[in-house]
């Protein structure tokens, strides 16, 4: 079993940034590719970021492309998202996932563990 944190979510102006950690209770965390979620209010939820257990391949969403970057500590068993330039369609809340094996996934049926969220608003 893992269970995933969620850290981070605030206010913030446009333009501004932040960063996102997640922290996971897991015996060996680099056996698990992670990946960033988010969900605006009457929205899917939708892809943001994933990166393989060793960090080395990362994908972005088109929308946050540039802006935000996806990293990981496995010493510290956390995945940070660290977001540039927000903008008010940004706003939302913001999931960490986990998949039981070597590579990142975009999919989000591919993911089998769930944090619990944290709310990132951006006004515009």
């Amino acid at each position: 079993q893992v269970q995933l944190v969620e850290s981070g979510g605030r206010l913030v102006q446009a333009g501004g940034s932040l960063r996102l950690s997640c922290a996971a209770s897991v015996r060996i965390f680099s056996n698990y590719a992670m990946a960033w979620f988010r969900q605006a209010p009457g929205k899917e939820r939708e892809f943001v970021a994933a990166i393989n257990w060793g960090g080395t391949i990362k994908y972005y969403a088109d929308s946050v492309k540039g802006r935000f970057t996806i990293s990981r500590d496995n010493a510290r068993r956390t995945v940070y998202l660290q977001m540039n330039s927000l903008k008010p369609e940004d706003t939302a809340v913001y999931y960490c996932a986990a998949e039981g094996a070597d590579g990142a996934s975009k999919r989000l049926r591919d993911y089998e563990y769930w944090g619990q969220g944290t709310q990132v608003t951006v006004p515009s």
